[in-house]
């Protein structure tokens, strides 16, 4: 399990998430798969979980603007052994044997709204960071590379597998990687379908900060007390960041559309491979528990 961090949570309106508040000083973190302790899942983005972190940034984005926070942070963590498995690919399975499209295209926007929330700082410039500090594959990928900051724990694994069932990352991966890195490098990742350890993604630029295993949310920490010295620059940072480089949605909507085409031309060999990694994710966290 990651570590608790040591303020008491807000009371739960998201039962997929353990929210902890700390507006005295504007840090906010969400932890997904609060509720894989008591009623044990796979730790994916479920169509629940999505919803529960877009209303709850819904939420907090609106708070804040009244409060006109100079600085606000909201970390993304998780209450499970890994950060995130991705994509739910029991639905995926079902959505395109069943040739629903309007379906699998409302998860996927859903899922696009998201992580562009994060990108965009929530509307109101917030600094988004990822702590990871359990695997992060697929879309929990997608989700730590929409943050402005990733700090990583060693021996944390990440990459983007989609490529074993002859599909690619559409809910943002190659937007918010060509950020970081070139696009031949990004591109080279999302077809070679491997996983890299935290060291590997820092040396490319991938990954802002990598700690050993236990110091993640002291390092968390770090990065928001550095920034609480200069506040004012780093305000001014994600102003200049939103102006210069932000990825708009109507992008990343365009390339999941592009994605859940793909999706649906998907056969049987691929639809089997995606049952199989179900399965597996089934036993892992069975095994977990």
């Amino acid at each position: 399990m990651s570590a608790v961090h040591p303020f008491a949570p807000r009371p739960q309106l998201h039962p997929t998430l353990r929210i902890t508040e700390e507006a005295h000083r504007d840090v906010y973190w969400i932890h997904m798969h609060a509720n894989l302790v008591d009623q044990p899942g796979r730790p994916c983005f479920a169509s629940r979980l999505v919803d529960d972190i877009v209303g709850y940034q819904r939420e907090l984005g609106e708070r804040l603007s009244i409060s006109h926070a100079l600085s606000p942070h909201v970390v993304l963590a998780s209450d499970s052994d890994v950060f995130n498995l991705g994509g739910d690919l029991e639905l995926f399975c079902r959505l395109i044997r069943e040739g629903d499209r309007p379906r699998l295209l409302d998860y996927a926007q859903r899922c696009v709204r998201g992580v562009h929330a994060f990108h965009a700082g929530l509307g109101v410039r917030a600094h988004s960071i990822a702590l990871v500090q359990g695997n992060a594959l697929g879309g929990g990928f997608e989700a730590a590379l929409s943050c402005h900051t990733i700090v990583a724990e060693e021996g944390v694994l990440m990459g983007l597998p989609e490529v074993l069932f002859d599909l690619f990352p559409g809910m943002g991966a190659y937007s918010f990687m060509c950020q970081r890195i070139s696009p031949r490098l990004a591109e080279k990742i999302m077809l070679d379908g491997n996983l890299y350890t935290a060291r590997q993604l820092h040396e490319m630029g991938l990954v802002d900060v990598v700690v050993p295993v236990g110091e993640g949310v002291a390092a968390v920490e770090r990065v928001i007390k550095d920034s609480k010295r200069i506040p004012h620059a780093w305000a001014a940072m994600r102003e200049v960041s939103e102006v210069s480089s932000m990825v708009p949605l109507h992008e990343m909507m365009r390339i999941t559309e592009i994605w859940v085409d793909t999706a649906m031309q998907l056969g049987e060999k691929s639809l089997r491979t995606m049952d199989r990694l179900v399965r597996a994710q089934g036993r892992r966290n069975a095994d977990a528990g």
